[in-house]
């Protein structure tokens, strides 16, 4: 009976609605190496993925998941149905860099005081 609940079955929601999984993990499994493999199975076809970890946020049971914590330890009593499937929402931000290359092609606006005497 321990060995059921030492394993977790997790899907990841995509922002589009598709999803990466069902895939297995065990519940010693960190955050970090749930993002790893979000990194690794990311469809090749859709535009502005992820490029580190640092890039992607775990939401579970509306919580925003740490790298540091093992799945177990994130698992909420609501989402604790035997044989269940856990979906994990991903959320993705872009890296700075990119940030920085929108804001430079954005055009700038300026202020423009008239004065009329």
């Amino acid at each position: 009976m321990a060995g059921v609940q030492d394993q977790l079955e997790i899907k990841f929601r995509l922002a589009d609605g598709s999803d990466i999984g069902p895939k297995t993990f065990p519940a010693a499994t960190s955050v970090a190496t749930l993002k790893e493999n979000i990194l690794a199975h990311w469809p090749k076809e859709k535009e502005n993925g992820p490029r580190t970890l640092k890039d992607v946020k775990l939401i579970s049971a509306g919580k925003i998941l740490e790298n540091n914590r093992t799945v177990g330890e994130c698992q909420s009593p609501l989402c604790d149905i035997p044989g269940g499937v856990t979906t994990m929402h991903v959320v993705v931000h872009p890296s700075s860099v990119e940030k920085e290359k929108k804001a430079a092609n954005q055009p700038r606006q300026s202020k423009c005081v008239c004065v009329i005497l």
